[in-house]
């Protein structure tokens, strides 16, 4: 990203622009890990956290942010049901997607905003302060998306919607509710419901959370 210093500024005091971060994750101690790493580690201080979808909004509203770090599950929701309105309402933010949930499911959904970065909290604490110091610095991610057999995950087929309405159905939540929460027709949730089950493969509901599981999709 290319900085250009403000003119108001005498040449003495004109510093490089640092990244402003905002951490947004349910579990305050991942937050406030991620926080203390970052500040300790890599010399950034300017970091924010949030825990929900509805505060993650209201922050990006308050504040300039360069830099987000985010889950796909918090505590009001599925962060893809606000990706896109992120992506279009502020174009320059840098996300990074920091999950438990499966990275050839979701990190594959999340490649059609233009989110590249997907590192997941179950790997080692090297590699999560490499690929963040990368991200936090604007370079390219180089490292190849794992490859896996995603023919044989019964969820790396679903769209971002989809994944949307999987995280309400696996909670049991019926699909009235899930229409007014996601301001949908009850006919598109049934329809989309009807398309996971039919992709999974799943004949019912229980067979469906069996299967999420199994493949580690969280909710």
């Amino acid at each position: 990203m290319e900085i250009s210093a403000l003119n108001a500024f005498p040449p003495e005091t004109t510093t490089t622009m640092q990244p402003k971060i905002l951490i947004a994750d349910d579990h305050s101690m991942i937050r406030k890990g991620l926080k203390l790493q970052i500040q300790l580690a890599m010399g950034y201080a300017d970091i924010e956290e949030v825990a929900t979808c509805n505060d993650l909004m209201k922050e990006l509203v308050k504040k300039k942010f360069t830099h987000l770090i985010l889950d796909i599950i918090l505590s009001d929701g599925n962060t893809l049901e606000v990706i896109p309105n992120i992506r279009r309402v502020y174009p320059d933010l840098q996300i990074l997607v920091f999950s438990m949930q499966p990275a050839e499911i979701y990190g594959e959904a999340v490649k059609q905003y233009g989110i590249n970065y997907y590192l997941s909290k179950s790997v080692g604490e090297e590699e999560i302060n490499q690929v963040i110091q990368r991200f936090l610095q604007n370079e390219t991610l180089l490292r190849k998306s794992p490859v896996l057999q995603n023919h044989e995950n019964p969820f790396s087929a679903l769209a971002p919607r989809e994944l949307e309405i999987l995280h309400y159905v696996l909670k049991g939540i019926g699909t009235k509710e899930i229409g007014e929460t996601l301001n949908l027709k009850m006919s598109t949730i049934s329809t989309i419901k009807n398309r996971i089950f039919e992709k999974t493969s799943a004949g019912n509901i229980k067979e469906l959370i069996e299967l999420a599981t199994l493949y580690n999709v969280n909710y």
